[in-house]
């Protein structure tokens, strides 16, 4: 069994930088007004930016997506049902000191099968907003 841990490159502001661009670039393909918000694999602040027209809450939103998709490593797309009474994370959401938000639109970031960071979106519908963030993702080299 080999113990040989394979370095991984973090997600640098660049990366960031990028992913944003090419979220705000699908969301303004589609008319829609989104703030993106990048965290690395700490849950620290990379890159943020926010359409002029974008209501004020999307701010918000897209931080808080990208860290849910960061902590629980998983697209919140995914989680929506997890919240819902009976689910696996019912009382989650209110568990925790910073809070989760489980509607679609924040996506992990992984390079090499490790996890290193997330992006959130906020401002259009639900599956919108998971749209922009994955395509951004699947556009990081």
């Amino acid at each position: 069994m080999s113990t040989t841990t394979v370095a991984v490159a973090p997600l640098t502001t660049a990366d960031a930088e990028s992913l944003v661009d090419a979220a705000r670039a699908a969301a303004e393909a589609a008319g829609v007004a989104v703030a993106v918000t990048v965290l690395d694999a700490g849950g620290h602040l990379l890159a943020f930016r926010r359409d002029d027209r974008a209501v004020l809450i999307a701010g918000e939103t897209s931080t808080r997506k990208a860290y849910t998709a960061l902590q629980l490593d998983a697209p919140t797309a995914d989680l929506v049902d997890a919240v819902r009474p009976g689910g696996l994370f019912h009382t989650l959401p209110t568990a925790l000191d910073r809070p989760l938000l489980f509607i679609a639109g924040g996506v992990p970031v992984h390079r090499g099968g490790r996890l290193i960071g997330a992006i959130g979106v906020g401002g259009g519908a639900p599956d919108q907003d998971h749209g922009f963030a994955s395509s951004a993702v699947k556009e990081l080299v």
